[in-house]
């Protein structure tokens, strides 16, 4: 792993897009001791966590949003990815912007959040999304000032460029779409070229039982941990370590209904619903994948 110690940030400096995420932030920051050089890298760490637990904490989080933090652990999962507040980050379809509110206040102002959103031609239904992100965006520039929109790659990203290369790359719950739409492999190989050697890739993901078929991941949404290894190891990654941050051991992964079942979703209406709201939302994978720093190309042929 090759993360890169960003500059410690000054008091004059640290803004995220709000007064009191910023008092908050720098009241925390206080407490940290210095303690020389030889703890800078341990500092830079800590005071990316500082800066992270303010995003997460902020105003700037609609209270629908944070009322998920049970379930999602925002927090724990992006310390987990080993993010520090200088990077560039590209966040995949980011939806309603349920992370874009954490990623773009920890960014600003010493990062940059990259948004790859639905393509601006898309579907009418696309369409009105992207634009409901961008009126998001639009509405509070304090906060999203540093946040660059983009569209969803494919096989490769078409205006999302951060200079030098991506830091991270971060998936939260799209890759059953990819695998449905058939284009898993080449949206992996997309995210190797976009990063930097030593790059992260970032990955939540519905978890299915292992073993389970192609055939019923399309159905359900569930997709088993070691084939999202498998198809990352053949895009060129190498897999670093797995958290259950986001596991849920009273998803039964077999609804009928499929993920979509469970909250938020509630496919099923009023039929079993409590019993789907007393599991709460899906069990889930989170795993931390690297760009070797030597990277060669992969095969594009490799399935």
């Amino acid at each position: 792993m090759n993360f890169r110690p960003p500059a410690l940030l000054d008091h004059a400096d640290v803004s995220v897009g709000t007064s009191s995420v910023r008092r908050r932030m720098l009241a925390t920051l206080a407490l940290l001791p210095l303690t020389g050089a030889a703890a800078a890298t341990d500092r830079s760490a800590a005071v990316s966590m500082a800066v992270l637990r303010a995003a997460v904490d902020g105003p700037q989080r609609s209270a629908a949003n944070r009322a998920r933090d049970g379930a999602r652990h925002p927090f724990e999962t992006l310390e987990f990815f080993g993010l520090r507040s200088d990077w560039q980050v590209i966040e995949i379809a980011p939806g309603g912007g349920w992370y874009t509110e954490i990623l773009a206040a920890f960014l600003n102002p010493r990062g940059r959040l990259y948004a790859a959103h639905y393509p601006a031609d898309g579907t009418s239904e696309q369409r009105r999304a992207r634009a409901a992100f961008r009126d998001k965006l639009a509405a509070d520039p304090a906060t999203y000032r540093r946040v660059v929109l983009g569209t969803l790659p494919v096989t490769r990203f078409t205006d999302i460029h951060p200079p030098g290369g991506a830091d991270a790359v971060l998936t939260f719950r799209n890759i059953h779409n990819w695998i449905a739409d058939g284009h898993f492999d080449e949206t992996l190989r997309a995210f190797f070229d976009v990063l930097k050697p030593g790059g992260v890739l970032g990955v939540e993901e519905h978890r299915a039982l292992p073993g389970t078929s192609l055939a019923r991941v399309i159905e359900s949404g569930y997709v088993p941990q070691d084939f999202v290894i498998e198809r990352a190891r053949a895009a060129g990654f190498v897999f670093q370590a797995a958290s259950e941050v986001n596991a849920n051991p009273r998803d039964t992964h077999d609804h009928a209904q499929g993920v979509w079942a469970l909250p938020p979703t509630l496919r099923g209406g009023a039929v079993d619903r409590a019993k789907y709201l007393a599991i709460g939302e899906s069990d889930r994978m989170t795993l931390r994948f690297v760009k070797p720093l030597s990277a060669a190309a992969p095969s594009r042929g490799a399935r």
